[in-house]
This record gives structure tokens, C-alpha cells and sequence, in this order.
């Protein structure tokens, strides 16, 4: 291995190890705000708040989901492309109403959560939360 090959092997290890490390960093302080026990309650009130306004909006957008089952169960990609993209996975949510209802319908995202519960709120996460 020539020189120049192994500084960049080493620099390219110490970019490893310094990402890594912030991550891990990273991972400790957001551990210990979540675990903060006015975060705790601020997030049981903002998650009584959806769960709320999901069953309000129930028996008004229902049809969405029953469509959703459908298509899944189906497998109509034409639908399910149709669908708002906006999710929040590691809460176990998939939003159920068309892309664009935001604006065009001006409902907040809406569907179920992971124990079944209706459930509305506002912003989308990455599934790998």
C-alpha cells in the first residue's frame, strides 16, 4: 500500500469513528430530554390531543381508511401512490387521506395508530424513527 492509500484509509477511519461518536452523542441527549418529566407530559398531552381529534374526525374520514385496506389488500399501486406520503413510523402511522389534502381539504394528517386507534396530527417523521 503506496502512502497517499493509507492517510486516506486512515482519514476515511477517522471520519468513521468521529460521525460515530457524534451520533452516539447525539443518541445521549436526546435520551435524556425525552426522559425529562415535563417532555413526558408534554408528549402525553399532545398524544391525548391526536388521539382526540382522531376520533372526531372518524366517522367523517373513515371512508379513507376502509379505501386504504382496500387498496393494500388489493395491491391497486394507483391508489396507494395516490395516498398522502406523509407517515410517522415509529409511531406506527400511515396517513390515509389523498396527497394534498392538507391545503385542498384542509384536514390534518389522519389515520390509525398502532393499536388501531383513530388518530389526527399535524407534521410527518421518517419511518425509521
Amino acid at each position: 500500500m503506496t502512502v497517499p492509500e493509507e492517510e486516506q484509509r486512515v482519514r476515511e477511519a477517522v471520519r468513521r469513528h468521529v460521525r460515530n461518536s457524534a451520533f452516539a452523542e447525539a443518541e445521549k441527549v436526546i435520551s435524556f430530554v425525552l426522559s425529562d418529566p415535563g417532555v413526558q407530559k408534554a408528549r402525553a398531552q399532545v398524544e391525548a390531543a391526536e388521539t382526540q381529534l382522531g376520533m372526531e374526525l372518524c366517522a367523517h374520514l373513515q371512508p379513507f381508511q376502509d379505501r386504504y385496506i382496500q387498496a393494500v389488500r388489493d395491491g391497486d399501486l394507483a391508489r396507494l401512490t395516490g395516498i398522502c406520503p406523509a407517515k410517522n413510523g415509529g409511531w406506527g402511522r400511515i396517513c390515509v387521506l389523498p396527497d394534498g389534502h392538507e391545503t385542498s381539504m384542509e384536514e390534518p394528517h389522519w389515520g390509525r395508530n398502532r393499536e388501531g386507534r383513530p388518530i389526527a396530527w399535524v407534521g410527518s417523521a421518517p419511518d425509521d424513527w
